[in-house]
């Protein structure tokens, strides 16, 4: 049985249908019991995943897994958009990801809801790619929808991340001697935002563009920013450098008028495989310690924040006071 789950997941990228499923002499009954017993996890109608591997997907991918199936099972072809052309894309977002999947549909009148999907009124032609076997959004489109219906904090964490990967997309093509497509910029995003001039959300778009910042490493030092920005708080230099003891820096805030370093720990470095590599949690807190323990003495303060602290605007307000941040 196993054998043949994932003989047909293999056919859709991790996807199994009910008409796939029988095609392999699965019936429905049987199908039921499998997700009773949690081998399948329905994640549409007459669409399933392997339960294991629902269990260990992040909340993006099964966000993408219910993108995939709720546009696979449409009665008709559909331009995904908003959020879910994002999660596509591999935009990260910061809070749950809707329960309802984003369309451009050139027959609605306006923002339509049905019960798993949301249609949008075209308002200017999109450019179009496919990504997984779906038509969606491009990248600059897509960064426009989401900044004039999302809040300001989704919309910076999309666009830092993609003005981010494109640079080093660039970066990494030019070392390999590939002159391939110039990177996204800021100018091409405010064009994009000129010849879409959307109803609504113009000016938050905007404001979100001119604050992006491709230097941003993840959506954590996203938060951060963000939270100081609407706190009233100074937003610091990203990325600064430090060349201590024949060692080099890069800390993640920098205020440079009062010579104070902030750092986002966003505590996945001592737990997850793919970031710790081969070393052990405790090596690598002790190499934390040793990095910070090296810069204080070139500055006038150091602090460091975790997750819980920047999601909350309330206690993120108080820590940035205790430590002294400056005030915008």
């Amino acid at each position: 049985m196993r054998d043949q789950l994932e003989t047909v997941a293999a056919r859709d990228a991790g996807l199994l249908t009910t008409a796939a499923l029988q095609e392999r002499g699965i019936s429905p009954h049987r199908v039921g019991s499998l997700v009773s017993s949690g081998v399948l996890v329905r994640v549409r109608h007459g669409m399933y995943v392997e339960g294991s591997q629902w269990r260990a997907a992040t909340a993006d991918e099964r966000y993408v897994y219910f993108v995939r199936a709720t546009a696979a099972g449409a009665r008709r072809p559909a331009v995904l958009s908003h959020v879910s052309a994002a999660a596509l894309h591999g935009l990260p977002t910061v809070g749950p990801w809707p329960r309802a999947v984003h369309t451009i549909d050139e027959d609605a009148t306006g923002g339509s809801n049905g019960r798993f999907t949301v249609r949008h009124r075209n308002v200017a032609q999109p450019g179009t790619v496919r990504i997984q076997g779906i038509v969606v959004t491009s990248l600059v489109r897509t960064l426009i929808d989401v900044a004039t219906t999302s809040s300001f904090l989704v919309g910076v964490v999309m666009v830092d991340h993609a003005l981010g990967v494109e640079q080093r997309r660039v970066r990494d093509e030019s070392k390999l001697g590939i002159r391939g497509v110039p990177a996204l910029t800021k100018a091409d995003l405010l064009a994009e935002l000129e010849r879409v001039n959307p109803r609504t959300g113009a000016q938050r778009a905007r404001q979100v563009i001119h604050f992006a910042n491709a230097l941003s490493a993840n959506p954590g030092e996203t938060l951060g920013r963000v939270r100081m920005f609407e706190l009233g708080f100074e937003v610091p230099e990203l990325q600064v450098h430090f060349a201590v003891n024949g060692n080099d820096y890069w800390v993640d805030y920098f205020w440079r008028g009062v010579r104070k370093i902030g750092e986002f720990d966003g505590l996945l470095k001592y737990t997850r495989g793919a970031v710790l590599g081969d070393r052990d949690p405790a090596d690598v807190v002790v190499a934390e310690k040793l990095h910070e323990d090296e810069l204080r003495p070139l500055v006038n303060s150091f602090c460091r924040w975790t997750w819980d602290i920047a999601i909350s605007p309330r206690l993120f307000h108080r820590f940035l006071l205790e430590h002294d941040v400056p005030r915008a």
